[in-house]
């Protein structure tokens, strides 16, 4: 199959668009809650494997669905924000991996120089 360089270009740039700021290998603990389909407040506590000033990766053993609205809590710092999962990864042994883009980004919020 022959691609033109002209093809990639164009696909390049449409994913570069997609991510926004630096990514950071880190580990920081955090806390999940959302309201489940029951009505009962869920509560999960995790620590992130990438993060950016606009959000996370994490993995949970919950299965949730995209566009889920979040409260986000990091545990090193106290700093909340409302999130909503913006990508589904695989599921692993330890749980699924998720993408989650904080709302209202404060760029701090993290504790770290991103």
């Amino acid at each position: 199959m022959h691609v033109k360089l002209q093809e990639l270009k164009q696909i390049g740039v449409r994913y570069g668009e997609k991510r926004r700021g630096r990514r950071m290998n880190s580990r920081v603990p955090i806390r999940l809650e959302w309201d489940a389909s029951t009505g009962h407040r869920q509560r999960v506590e995790a620590f992130t494997r990438v993060v950016n000033p606009y959000g996370c990766m994490v993995m949970i053993s919950e299965s949730l669905a995209l566009d889920h609205r979040l409260a986000l809590t990091n545990l090193a710092t106290g700093a909340s924000n409302a999130a909503v999962i913006v990508w589904k990864g695989n599921q692993q042994p330890e749980g699924w991996e998720y993408g989650i883009e904080l709302v209202a980004p404060d760029m701090d919020f993290w504790g770290l120089e991103l």
